[in-house]
């Protein structure tokens, strides 16, 4: 009987995922994949265990020291460019004023909050624009990673340590983190960690600059005999949310050990066929126990470890009746049955019996990936992340939930709670749910954000996506300043500051005149310079949508995606050359500059979405597919290559290895990012990416709540890195209080303020922004900062105090070094001035600036 219920487990398994977790040709994936729930008699059974011999506890003493703390390396890894977010190419102070056309334009009317079933639609499927070179020679090629159907590859996802690389840097699936061995400790299988807090490494000082989770942990190895020093590790079925990682025992032959890795996954699952289990420990085993049967076709053993953790392991066999016995065979090895068919999984167990229960429960099931589902409608919208499972299908998943997922469960979802926590590295807490699919819903998205600066009213709290309004209405005393420095700033060469070796710093500038000239039209009502202006800043625009800026785009065929020329170009393959992006560093940073900037072009002449068959809008769309592509039916582009829908934010590192896995340093470029997104879908009346990025931006607002922008009430960071504010560079493994550009307090605070935005107010909670002044650039600290950095804390400043930073760009003595290349002065003024710092002034009091700057 148990033979036929895990026959029918497994062929209901293959009903729920199709793709292969082994090779074609061997039994066990015969078995599934099995098209029908029949009793099958081509897998004989072939042993039959006996439980007696295992009633015992099983006890090992250590005879050197177990490894407990591990290794952590606290350098910032390399493959990101160290120059800075600052650029002043081209910028000129004054070239006298622009003048105004003849003509005024006729801005776009936009239309209310969308109401959309599913934002996750394909946005298109066709090739890229012919301008756009194909290149199928990309400076890196992945490591045995199997891609049948030559899907596009992601680049930014947890797993790719796997395919880059020595291959044995970490993956973390939080709460664990997984390691090929490649005979570290004399093992080749993949070692499951878990780091508690107190595990954890922190720099000296208070607060102390950075906590690392030390890597090399081995608490437990899942190996086979069959592995040596041939062994080979290859990836497939990589999706947004989960991989496939197997061990083979050479190159041509076919694996022995398939894991189903996936972000969140309660229960470690090694999927073995015809292979003899090895399990080891760096950290030793103290006893190993079998308990029992559960569910009809697995079994149980509790493990302790020295380090007083205890463990539990499930086997259900394929091919077998009985319990597989397991023998400890000293400290570090435990021993399994030989030509063993079957699944062996682990998970730790901080909640005694009721957490034995809960995994009980979950036994001989196993998450292998998930799809993600969401509605919005107007203001309110929720995710579903749906796990598709393999194993024994009556048995329901558990899974654990980072802590921005649980403040907006749903109430089904909130009810599956179980009990069991496990610290992660970086994100706090994760607690388990017992639960197929866990559900978030977001009540306040961002939907009345527009082009303008956005808020509450002037005293109000702000930070109300649907409750505050745009604020473009100015006084005469701003509309004075506004109007004299836009004059200005839009007579500057403005593809001089665009066309330049860099998508990121021309991707700022073209966003810098696009601000300008919004704020002309809409609150400084002069059309006739913001049309004189627009035809400047569509000539520049025209430089990229031909491709003919410095460093062409070209799409690459290896990987999928489109990519900066400079390392093709480079006589030594720079790869870290524009911040990595040949790599697929920063692409949501580098192209939302240019996505925003087309939404602004396309809301001020909604010809130009048209023109030239729709060349422009095809060349914008292609940048959104690349960075934040809404299907994986797209043949040209990953799935949302930078934003991780499980983390609630962004990575920005691509196709570098990482001792501490994906890294991202700029949560208020990577909100920017989405927030282009939002008004790009708005512009072009795509509702589904409008509705998308609305909930997108909603949790990111959450995550970085909760993960990066550290309020004094947070409660998910350690209490003794609060007083740094923000994490800096947030990795899987490690937060670091610094930049990869340089390590003063405007650098590391200001890298997660720019660009000052109509999103920042709702990202940027008024409790963290005040405090984060008061603790780093109050009391004229923050006039110490060098160039463009002062600027863009007197703008963040706005969010708070809106009256003394009107003030400082107002002043007659207003110094234009201060402005970074991607920021005006003419923004900053209207910026401020709508949020309430130009309230009570009037145009005399203004007049000494008007001089000034003519």
């Amino acid at each position: 009987m148990a033979k036929l219920v895990l026959l029918l487990a497994f062929a209901q398994a293959s009903l729920i995922h199709g793709a292969p977790i082994l090779p074609s040709g061997s039994e066990f994936y015969d078995i599934l994949d099995k098209r029908a729930i029949t009793i099958s008699t081509s897998i004989p059974i072939t042993t039959s265990y006996s439980s007696e011999a295992l009633s015992s506890v099983q006890t090992a003493s250590p005879t050197t020291t177990p490894s407990v703390t591990g290794t952590v390396n606290t350098a910032l890894p390399s493959g990101h460019n160290t120059q800075g977010p600052i650029n002043t190419t081209g910028v000129d102070d004054t070239n006298g004023s622009l003048i105004p056309a003849s003509e005024t334009l006729k801005p776009l009317s936009l239309a209310g909050a969308p109401i959309v079933d599913n934002v996750f639609v394909p946005m298109a499927t066709d090739a890229p624009p012919a301008v756009i070179t194909v290149r199928d020679d990309h400076p890196l090629k992945p490591l045995n990673l199997k891609n049948k159907d030559n899907k596009p590859i992601e680049t930014n996802k947890f797993y790719a340590n796997l395919f880059l690389g020595t291959q044995t840097q970490p993956v973390w699936t939080h709460p664990y983190s997984l390691a090929w061995s490649k005979g570290k400790s004399n093992s080749y299988g993949l070692a499951v960690a878990h780091i508690e807090r107190s595990q954890l490494a922190w720099a000296d000082g208070n607060p102390p600059q950075y906590f690392i989770g030390p890597v090399g942990l081995q608490h437990v190895v899942f190996s086979a005999a069959e592995l040596g020093d041939s062994t080979t590790l290859t990836t497939e079925d990589s999706t947004a949310f989960s991989v496939y990682a197997n061990l083979a025992p050479s190159a041509n032959s076919d694996p022995l050990i398939s894991f189903p890795l996936v972000q969140g996954m309660g229960l470690v699952t090694a999927v073995y066929n015809k292979a003899s289990p090895i399990l080891t420990s760096g950290t030793f085993f103290r006893t190993l126990k079998y308990a029992g049967q559960v569910n009809g076709v697995t079994y149980k053993y509790q493990i302790q470890l020295e380090d007083n953790s205890y463990w539990v392991l499930y086997a259900t066999p394929a091919a077998s009746l009985g319990a597989p016995p397991f023998t400890l065979k000293d400290s570090s090895t435990i021993k399994g049955p030989k030509d063993f068919m079957g699944i062996i999984q682990v998970a730790k167990n901080p909640a005694a019996d009721n957490g034995e229960k809960v995994y009980d429960a979950a036994a001989g099931s196993y998450a292998v990936g998930a799809t993600i589902i969401g509605s919005v409608n107007d203001a309110a919208g929720s995710y579903t992340l749906d796990w598709q499972k393999e194993g024994i299908q009556n048995q329901t998943l558990v899974m654990f939930a980072l802590p921005h997922h649980v403040e907006a469960f749903d109430q089904a979802t909130q009810a599956a709670l179980t009990g069991i926590e496990l610290v992660t590295t970086t994100k706090g807490i994760a607690k388990a749910v017992a639960a197929d699919r866990i559900t978030m819903v977001e009540k306040d998205l961002p939907t009345t954000i527009g082009f303008g600066p956005w808020g509450a009213p002037v005293g109000g709290d702000g930070g109300s996506g649907s409750g505050n309004t745009d604020n473009t209405q100015l006084n005469q005393a701003a509309l004075a300043a506004v109007n004299a420095a836009g004059a200005l700033e839009l007579n500057q060469d403005m593809i001089k500051q665009t066309s330049l070796d860099s998508m990121y710093y021309s991707g700022k500038g073209l966003a810098k005149f696009a601000a300008i000239l919004y704020t002309m039209q809409d609150m400084a009502r002069n059309s006739n310079l913001a049309a004189a202006g627009l035809i400047k800043l569509k000539e520049a625009f025209d430089v990229f949508i031909t491709n003919k800026q410095p460093l062409p785009l070209v799409y690459d065929t290896t990987w999928k995606g489109v990519v900066s020329s400079g390392t093709y170009q480079s006589p030594t393959k720079d790869p870290g050359l524009d911040f990595g992006n040949t790599f697929y560093n920063d692409h949501h940073f580098h192209y939302g500059y240019f996505v925003w900037a087309a939404a602004v072009v396309g809301y001020l002449d909604p010809n130009w979405l048209t023109e030239n068959g729709g060349a422009n809008k095809k060349w914008v769309d292609m940048l959104v597919r690349d960075y934040s592509n809404p299907s994986d039916k797209d043949p040209y582009f990953p799935f949302t290559r930078s934003f991780d829908w499980f983390h609630g934010h962004s990575w920005a590192k691509g196709l570098f290895e990482s001792g501490d896995g994906k890294d991202e340093e700029s949560t208020s470029e990577d909100t920017f990012a989405t927030y282009g997104l939002k008004m790009w879908g708005k512009v072009t009346g795509d509702a589904a990416m409008e509705a998308r990025a609305n909930l997108q931006l909603a949790v990111q607002a959450r995550s970085l709540r909760n993960y990066f922008l550290l309020s004094s009430d947070n409660k998910v960071q350690p209490e003794r890195f609060i007083p740094n504010k923000v994490t800096g560079v947030m990795f899987e493994n490690k937060v670091d209080h610094t930049t990869y550009f340089g390590s003063k307090p405007e650098h590391i605070q200001g890298i997660h303020m720019i660009p000052l935005n109509p999103s920042s107010q709702y990202t940027r909670p008024k409790k963290f922004v005040q405090e984060e002044w008061d603790v780093y650039f109050s009391n004229g600290r923050a006039d110490k900062a060098e160039g463009g950095w002062r600027g863009i804390l007197y703008a963040n400043l706005a969010l708070v105090d809106p009256a003394a930073a009107f003030r400082f760009f107002a002043d007659v003595n207003f110094n234009m070094g201060d402005l970074d290349g991607g920021a005006s002065l003419t923004w900053y003024l209207a910026w401020t001035a709508g949020l309430g710092g130009a309230s009570g002034l009037t145009v005399e009091d203004i007049k000494k600036f008007n001089t000034s700057q003519t």
